[in-house]
């Protein structure tokens, strides 16, 4: 099993350091190889994703993935930027599939700006569809206007599209995964106004026909993101487009307590994955070891179970997160009075601990 390492740039390498500590006390068969990505590798060798990186990255069965960005890269040219390099990863590898699943532990109930009768038990998937939309579509650009309300002034543009097949996928992904859990999708989409939403639901429905046993309904945008914070339990599986869900699944992060303990997996179509924590660098706190790792962690139990094939080792690794949340560590972001607070090294050692613990058990 050949696992691609990337840790990025900022806090990248500290939370990326922590996962790898917990795959290796699991004793499995893994080869494991490092490469520069992101703002590093543009230092190092000039560009954000190098030919030697993105090789590596293809040939391997997963990718573990730290973060990317700093905001002394902000002036560079776009294609140069770190952020090209995860959209490049995405579209070389062809990972449509985005999951992010938004739970919240027990022990983190009190760590959520919601009232805890409002997010107690919560457990959201979110899907989102990741190679195409307004991030990928063409044109774009800037240009001079020659219509519209001002002709004549500079103005930038983006493309929103999406092509059929696109939106067949990862609506059967969607539906393949309710089917796992409550047998409920909600389809988010803009329909009222963006004809590019419109076909979206469109397609979405003819799917469905494929899936009689799974509930649909669709819901707007805006009332998503309203749902989310006044009954986020009335969702079950969630898909919608690219930028939609970079938006919605953020907020549906700050549900479980922190974004620091929200994981996610990009697949294709061959399940090889991209598995990442779904926060960003954040260079501001880099260095000081007071990064939460454990949604990178989780992200290492996805890679297991959905690119390895290894479930087991994926339920050991989350019963050890549960048990060193359980035992009242915390990293700042989720630290409250009556509990203790640590750094990244040692809530990555408390998650090897309680690993070791159930392998010795076992």
């Amino acid at each position: 099993m050949k696992i691609a390492v990337l840790p990025g740039d900022g806090i990248g390498t500290e939370i990326v350091a922590e996962a790898v500590k917990v795959l290796d006390v699991l004793d499995l068969p893994f080869e494991m190889e490092s490469a520069l990505v992101g703002g590093a590798a543009y230092e190092a060798h000039g560009h954000p994703l190098p030919e030697a990186t993105l090789k590596l990255a293809m040939d391997s069965d997963a990718v573990l993935f730290g973060a990317v960005g700093d905001w002394k890269y902000d002036k560079l040219d776009r294609p140069m930027r770190p952020e090209q390099a995860i959209l490049g990863l995405r579209k070389h590898m062809g990972l449509f599939a985005n999951f992010r699943p938004a739970i919240c532990y027990p022990e983190l109930v009190g760590a959520s700006s919601l009232k805890p009768e409002i997010i107690s038990g919560l457990d959201i998937l979110i899907i989102r569809e990741l190679t195409g939309d307004i991030y990928f579509g063409q044109p774009r650009g800037r240009r001079v206007a020659t219509d519209g309300h001002f002709p004549g002034a500079e103005e930038a543009f983006d493309t929103m599209r999406y092509s059929k097949p696109e939106i067949v996928r990862i609506a059967h992904v969607a539906f393949q995964a309710a089917r796992k859990r409550n047998k409920k999708v909600t389809s988010v989409d803009k329909a009222n106004v963006l004809e590019t939403f419109q076909f979206w639901k469109d397609v979405v429905t003819e799917v469905h026909a494929e899936y009689p046993d799974v509930e649909l309904e669709h819901m707007y945008v805006d009332n998503a993101a309203m749902q989310l914070v006044r009954a986020p339990k009335k969702f079950d599986v969630v898909v919608t487009g690219n930028m939609f869900g970079d938006i919605l699944s953020d907020e549906a992060s700050m549900l479980t307590g922190s974004i620091g303990m929200l994981p996610s997996a990009s697949l294709n179509t061959k399940n090889q994955g991209l598995y990442e924590p779904s926060h960003g660098s954040a260079p501001d706190i880099a260095g000081q070891g007071i990064a939460n790792p454990l949604a990178t962690i989780l992200s290492a139990a996805m890679m297991l179970r959905f690119s390895l094939n290894q479930p087991d080792a994926a339920a050991r690794i989350e019963t050890a997160v549960s048990s060193v949340l359980a035992s009242g560590l915390r990293t700042t972001d989720i630290w409250s009075e009556g509990t203790t607070k640590v750094g990244t090294r040692e809530m990555g050692d408390a998650v090897v601990a309680a690993i070791t613990k159930t392998i010795t058990k076992g």
